[in-house]
């Protein structure tokens, strides 16, 4: 049997990054790591091809070439997913679809002729026998929660990836916290599974065999969600990147109780670990404590970020306004916190609630949901009645990304940052690269000379230059994922006044 593995479109939102990755010479910011690692699961006289929507089109002659699509998608892919779903269908082809979009609830426009609920490793086989033998069901759903001791490596030969600004592998999947708006407790649960340290090793290695040098994307929705599995990986880990010259650049995604673990936190230092996102949400505590986010409560959130950050690790911040506990002042607050905590990819949206969410049975309960989520939160739109007045929290949210991201505004926020930080974390061989210098002339070219605030970058620039000059590459990293989302904001609230 041929499959056809097929990942919808990204819209351009503040996570994708489009404005960005042409400046480094790349299409999209991650390869579709659940078709990779599905790869493995198929029976080995299966033939497979793998087309990623966000880096190459969909031809005739790819479906032409099938026997059956696989698609996996997020909420936010799914009018992408509709027309591939169509297009499809206009061949003759079963559709199968799998991951986030399929596990959470959420209600399909297009429907595939087979959804599978849950993680793959526990029952695809029972779907992959029924197309054998042409006798699927429309619906297959996940025996429980797979051990990751067991899960297979994700398969490299169907990328190019050259495609891709960064590489990703994950190491485990759940989070022990509750929080109400969170959907990712309610498809992998509330227990963090991990693999191995031999798991993890040997995909570095893979990775390094194939000549990936750069970044590494950790994909765990909270990477410290099993401290004590993760402390015991990361020494390995620490081994490995010195054995190998520290070839990767690291960053995940983490809960603010990192903070409080200081040998954690000099242990993903000595791994190269140089940027982390983390979920702050809110400097309002009534509205974390009612959001079920109690790990941010009873702390002072700023040192909490100043503190990750004197480990060398530049934090990136999600956001929410939008809660029904937030004062009239939240925009202002969010604002100032913000600016305090010298963060400079601040992500922050307006609370929406996901399908099957505590959050969407809560607001369901009351009467309060309006519409399905886009999957979208930065986009300006609210799928539930707020307590504060709508036009409110939209003006007020914009009023947000309008002051973080006017030029002089970012780029302050990024010197204070880099401040911080310890060491590069690009290598010399990297820093060296043509790939590496392409990139720079690229942005100084753009945000140097075309660029309508091009005073700001020049500014900034010569300030990294006399304090840190060793930090110059990450400097025009952050710049450049600052045009970007500079560029949507201005999409969303129209145009920055510039400098």
């Amino acid at each position: 049997m041929k499959v056809l593995m097929v990942y919808p479109e990204f819209p351009n939102t503040y996570w994708s990054f489009k404005y960005a990755l042409p400046l480094a010479g790349k299409s999209s910011s991650y390869p579709p790591l659940g078709l990779m690692t599905i790869s493995g699961l198929l029976p080995g006289n299966w033939e497979k091809r793998l087309v990623d929507m966000n880096v190459e089109a969909l031809t005739d002659n790819d479906l032409r070439w099938a026997d059956v699509v696989f698609a996996s998608a997020m909420i936010v892919q799914q009018p992408s997913l509709i027309e591939v779903i169509k297009r499809a269908k206009a061949f003759g082809l079963r559709v199968v679809l799998g991951g986030p979009l399929a596990s959470a609830g959420a209600e399909l426009v297009a429907t595939p002729d087979h959804i599978f609920v849950g993680e793959a490793e526990a029952g695809l086989t029972d779907l992959l026998r029924d197309l054998e033998s042409g006798r699927a069901l429309p619906v297959y759903q996940a025996n429980g929660k797979p051990d990751l001791a067991h899960v297979q490596p994700a398969d490299l030969s169907l990328i190019d990836m050259r495609h891709y600004s960064s590489m990703a592998v994950q190491y485990s999947r759940g989070c022990p916290f509750s929080c109400e708006f969170c959907d990712i407790i309610e498809i992998y649960g509330r227990v963090p599974r991990t693999k191995t340290s031999d798991q993890m090793l040997v995909e570095f290695d893979s990775l390094y065999k194939m000549g990936w040098r750069g970044s590494i994307f950790i994909v765990d929705d909270n990477f410290i969600g099993n401290k004590k599995n993760v402390k015991e990986f990361l020494p390995d880990l620490c081994r490995w990147m010195k054995e190998h010259h520290h070839p990767f650049r690291l960053f995940t995604e983490a809960s603010l109780n990192l903070a409080d673990d200081e040998p954690l936190l000099d242990l993903m230092r000595n791994a190269n670990f140089h940027r982390v996102l983390l979920g702050i949400e809110t400097p309002v505590e009534e509205s974390l404590k009612a959001a079920k986010k109690g790990q941010n409560t009873r702390r002072d959130l700023i040192a909490s970020v100043r503190k990750i950050q004197s480990y060398g690790i530049e934090v990136m911040g999600a956001f929410i306004v939008g809660f029904d506990q937030d004062p009239a002042d939240i925009f202002q607050r969010q604002i100032d916190f913000i600016r305090q905590s010298a963060i400079p990819i601040a992500m922050v949206g307006l609370l929406t609630a996901l399908p099957e969410t505590q959050l969407w049975r809560r607001l369901k309960k009351e009467g309060r949901l309006l519409e399905e989520s886009t999957g979208d939160n930065t986009d300006c739109s609210l799928n539930f009645e707020t307590r504060m007045n709508r036009q409110t929290v939209l003006e007020g949210y914009k009023t947000i990304l309008k002051t973080l991201y006017h030029p002089r505004e970012f780029y302050a926020r990024a010197q204070a940052s880099l401040k911080n930080t310890s060491s590069t974390g690009f290598s010399t061989a990297e820093i060296k690269s043509i790939t590496m210098l392409l990139a720079g002339v690229r942005v100084l070219f753009k945000l140097g000379l075309l660029d309508a605030s091009r005073k700001e970058f020049w500014r900034f620039l010569r300030r990294i230059y006399c304090e840190r000059r060793d930090l110059l590459p990450d400097a025009m990293v952050l710049a450049a994922m600052g045009y970007h989302v500079r560029k949507l904001t201005e999409q969303y609230c129209g145009p920055l006044a510039s400098s």
